[in-house]
């Protein structure tokens, strides 16, 4: 059988060859103007619907979860339709004159390969093709549904793939299952530990589930996520989107732009200029003024609390890279409760540290409300932001919002 089959494919390939080589080379030229047309037909197409798809989520119809996935499918099908218009453009061409000879060729040739395979072969066997596009003919719910049913498989062979886990909560999300969501990255936390990278997806998650409210569930994740990250990407995206959603830009624009400053290579830069663009153009349309960066960093400036942290000189071979440097920030006056924590690697210092509202620990009370603070700071060696034995620890007794200070790490905790 593999013998005919070469036999037949060498036979119509040499013949239709010789037939329709003279034929295809007077068309090389008409051809290439037909590609190029189509290509560029397909590329305004594009560009309209992305131009589209960009308007929707400026105007809020389009949130960026499905902003990102309708743009990747607008992408695969512009390759689907710049491959498609290379195949068709062989097929679609003017027809010149003189076709009727190799037209009748081709038949000739073609019908004697069949009869060689049906008389010789056996074609009734021959299994059906295999579509090439395994997506032809479903919507884009459907593609999710399928991508998230092979996801689903794989993590059953799979139970203790964090990262599938990860990956299946976002899919999930984007397929408005937010229960399930939930559930994968509680699982993944489970294998891995609690992280702001999995606690930001989850309050993410449970935000869309309360129909895009902060409810305090949502608040009390997101501050858990702030607290081990204060940088993390994806919980300041879900911060930035509720307060422009509640018309407060400048919050939005604040946590936006903690994102760029973090440098994160993980992130859509752009996607994010845009939106705090988006937010000064809101903040424009609503006052008549557009912000000013100047008086803006001021205004923000006056809220926060910068602290030089270093290490006395006596302690610093008792300092490890390993070792985390947690400090935060407690209010002179009433409860002692921290209104603002971060945390960093040893590694780092000395260092400047500053604190302010997008460092806060959630509630009511907020380090920007607070008119002198006390600054704590301690170096752990068992990754608690509790003190124990061999950690190093210091203190500010006080100092004013808006202010800076210094604070040297002096004690060793017996």
């Amino acid at each position: 059988m593999t013998t005919l089959w070469i036999f037949i494919a060498l036979f119509v390939l040499v013949s239709l060859v010789l037939i329709w080589f003279p034929h295809f080379r007077q068309q090389k030229m008409l051809q290439a103007e037909e590609a190029g047309v189509r290509k560029q037909t397909n590329l305004e197409l594009f560009n309209n619907r992305l131009a589209t798809l960009e308007k929707e989520l400026e105007d809020e119809l389009l949130d960026q979860v499905e902003f990102d996935s309708l743009k990747k499918e607008l992408e695969i099908s512009l390759l689907q339709d710049m491959k498609q218009g290379e195949d068709e453009s062989l097929v679609n061409q003017v027809k010149p004159k003189g076709l009727l000879w190799p037209v009748l060729m081709s038949a000739v040739v073609l019908s004697l390969s069949g009869y060689l395979y049906s008389d010789l072969g056996a074609y009734a066997n021959l299994d059906k093709a295999v579509p090439d596009n395994p997506h032809a003919g479903m919507d884009a719910s459907q593609i999710m549904a399928q991508r998230i049913e092979m996801m689903e498989a794989q993590l059953k062979a799979e139970p203790d793939n964090s990262q599938l886990l990860f990956s299946l909560g976002h899919t999930y999300i984007s397929a408005n299952r937010y229960d399930d969501a939930v559930k994968a990255f509680d699982k993944a936390m489970e294998l891995v530990g609690t992280h702001a990278e999995l606690l930001g997806p989850k309050a993410t998650a449970l935000y869309y589930k309360a129909n895009q409210r902060m409810t305090p569930q949502v608040q009390a994740i997101v501050d858990q996520a702030l607290a081990l990250d204060p940088e993390d990407p994806s919980t300041l995206l879900l911060v930035g989107m509720d307060a422009f959603f509640n018309a407060s830009y400048d919050k939005s624009i604040v946590a936006w732009q903690t994102i760029l400053d973090s440098n994160r290579n993980d992130v859509d830069r752009s996607a994010i200029m845009n939106a705090i663009e988006s937010a000064k153009m809101r903040m424009q349309a609503e006052t008549g003024e557009m912000p000013n960066d100047a008086t803006h960093q001021q205004a923000l400036t006056s809220k926060t609390v910068t602290v030089d942290v270093s290490i006395a000189p006596e302690l610093l071979e008792q300092v490890s890279g390993s070792d985390m440097l947690f400090i935060f920030a407690r209010n002179t006056e009433g409860p002692k409760v921290p209104l603002a924590a971060t945390k960093v690697s040893a590694k780092s210092l000395p260092m400047t540290i500053t604190l302010d509202d997008s460092t806060g620990m959630g509630g009511d009370i907020k380090l920007s409300d607070a008119k002198n603070v006390e600054i704590i700071a301690v170096l752990s060696k068992h990754g608690s932001v509790k003190a124990q034995s061999g950690d190093l620890q210091g203190r500010l007794d006080t100092i004013e919002v808006g202010s800076t200070g210094t604070l040297v790490l002096d004690t060793q905790v017996q």
